[in-house]
């Protein structure tokens, strides 16, 4: 009996793979971000000499940072990408393209049943499409790049149930704030999510794609929502097929919690961690600095056009931000009249990428009070102010009364 996690690293490993045993596993996909990305060629050059990258034609450098460069720091390291991919034959996915890991989704570059690593904290993101990525540091992803292999742990499996209906403002953040609530900081410490019920059944590809990207935060190693008919409509649409993987009927899970959303009311995390959650009527009235709307846990389209829709016809009294993870999603806001609904309100949409979570793009906060979509609340993330994480809903609505605001049901 098997896991999914167990089924896909059993594909990718000359050895029997168990929970709690070292693997080596074979790598389908491996990237390296511009912040980490010159470590890993000065670790390459350093330690190896001639044939750096054994899998050229599935290495990629990814820009999403800092995008355009804001700093000389940045603008250098991106250099150095540049001239190494010109080198070694490897793919730049540069400073127009978006978050890496969206854009591996977005591109159909990753595939449900991969295996990919990455510079990248959120790299388990990839969970939402059926695939194993992890986050590592630069020495791994250098000795990545080199065999195109790593060694892993494999993580034993807890198994998730989300049941109940609920309705706007309540939407994918505040069931995944329910998650996190649940089980708190370490609640999945070192174990893969197996997430079932009709609550996730329900949810979007988008959906899925912001509650993988709060696993980290939980814990976790990885989250697999079910690789379904609305998973193969989306690889579909980008012409991929693809065989799902499903766990064995019979497999014994190394925890097993049920979570009811039934009626949902609207989350938030308030400081000094993503897990402190709370009603968002417990802040409501709140001032409020500004906002940002974005990053790996809500940028895709079905966020902003959630934002949007609270935006229209509207204007805001505190600064807002808001950053879509991709140049597909960047495309789609703008053919699609979401840009002009976010100018005429006020707000401010910048290019695609990581915005103000990783501290290298528009979205910072001084001394503020702001309300943010980003996954981390820790002091310092965005700035030295107190930062709330909300919905894309909570988020907009709060930007134009200047206060924690939750939106009348529709």
């Amino acid at each position: 009996m098997a896991t999914i996690v167990e089924k896909i690293l059993q594909k990718h490993s000359q050895e029997k793979v168990e929970a709690g045993e070292i693997v080596w596993i074979d790598l389908d996909i491996i990237t390296a971000r511009e912040f980490g990305g010159p470590n890993v060629v000065r670790h390459l050059r350093e330690n190896f000499s001639g044939n750096y990258v054994a899998k050229p034609e599935s290495t990629f450098f990814t820009f999403d940072l800092s995008v355009p460069a804001k700093t000389l720091k940045y603008a250098l390291a991106q250099d150095i990408c540049r001239k190494f991919a010109k080198e070694t034959g490897i793919k730049v996915f540069d400073i127009n393209q978006g978050i890496g890991t969206h854009v591996l989704i977005d591109r159909g570059v990753i595939k449900p049943g991969m295996t990919a690593v990455g510079t990248d904290s959120h790299y388990n993101i990839l969970g939402a499409v059926g695939a194993f990525g992890q986050g590592m540091g630069d020495k791994d992803i250098a000795f990545a790049f080199k065999t195109g292999k790593t060694w892993f742990e494999v993580p034993y499996t807890m198994k998730v149930t989300v049941e109940g209906n609920y309705e706007f403002p309540a939407v994918a953040r505040d069931l995944t704030f329910a998650v996190m609530g649940e089980l708190g900081p370490a609640g999945a410490l070192g174990k893969a999510i197996e997430y079932y019920g009709n609550a996730i059944e329900e949810l979007s590809i988008d959906g899925r794609i912001t509650l993988a990207s709060q696993t980290t935060e939980m814990g976790g190693i990885i989250g697999f929502p079910p690789m379904d008919e609305k998973l193969k409509a989306f690889y579909n649409s980008r012409g991929v097929d693809f065989r799902p993987i499903h766990a064995d009927k019979d497999v014994e899970y190394a925890d097993e919690i049920h979570i009811d959303v039934n009626n949902l009311e609207p989350l938030m995390a308030a400081p000094p961690n993503p897990c402190n959650v709370h009603p968002v009527s417990e802040f409501e009235g709140m001032e409020i600095d500004g906002a940002f709307i974005g990053s790996c846990t809500n940028g895709r389209y079905e966020d902003l056009l959630a934002a949007a829709r609270v935006l229209k016809g509207n204007r805001v009294k505190v600064p807002l931000t808001i950053t879509p993870t991709t140049r597909e999603v960047w495309l789609k806001v703008m053919k699609e009249g979401l840009w002009e609904i976010f100018a005429e309100a006020g707000a401010v949409l910048t290019n695609p990428g990581c915005g103000g979570c990783a501290e290298g793009m528009a979205g910072l906060i001084g001394d503020e009070v702001y309300l943010s979509t980003t996954n981390r609340n820790y002091p310092g993330k965005q700035g030295p102010g107190k930062l709330y994480l909300v919905s894309p809903v909570i988020a907009a609505a709060s930007a134009i009364h200047g206060k924690v605001t939750i939106p009348e049901r529709k």
